[in-house]
């Protein structure tokens, strides 16, 4: 059974999409612990993140650069922080989280209140600075 990750790939869950490209997607994550919290997945479908093959993990962190630049570029961060734990969905994936503020949290157990709205704005705004 495709995990909900894959179903968003394939367009069967909407999402707010950040970017994607052949073998990678980008969106934010429904429930953030900070603005423009971003998830990046691979679109191949491999539970633990360190059993992606090595090529394919490298250009995983690769495209997840590009993303966090954009999310820097496009919102007022300090920088953009990397969580990997791997237990709530099982397809790997890397949680971007933009940090706004010294002493921020940036663990995944405190949820931050993100409306419909701001969530489509800050998508629009980090996949424009993606594309630059």
């Amino acid at each position: 059974m495709a995990s909900i990750f894959t179903k968003i790939i394939q367009g069967e869950i909407p999402c707010y999409k950040i970017a994607e490209d052949d073998y990678h997607f980008a969106f934010l994550d429904i429930n953030p612990v900070s603005e423009g919290h971003t998830l990046v997945v691979p679109k191949q479908e491999v539970d633990y993140l360190f059993n992606l093959e090595d090529d394919t993990l490298k250009s995983l962190i690769i495209f997840a650069k590009k993303v966090a630049k954009a999310i820097d570029a496009s919102l007022d961060t300090i920088r953009t922080g990397v969580v990997v734990e791997g237990l709530e969905v099982p397809h790997a994936h890397i949680h971007l989280v933009p940090i706004h503020y010294e002493g921020q949290h940036v663990g995944l157990g405190k949820k931050a209140e993100v409306s419909k709205e701001r969530m489509i704005e800050l998508a629009e705004r980090i996949s424009e600075a993606f594309k630059k």
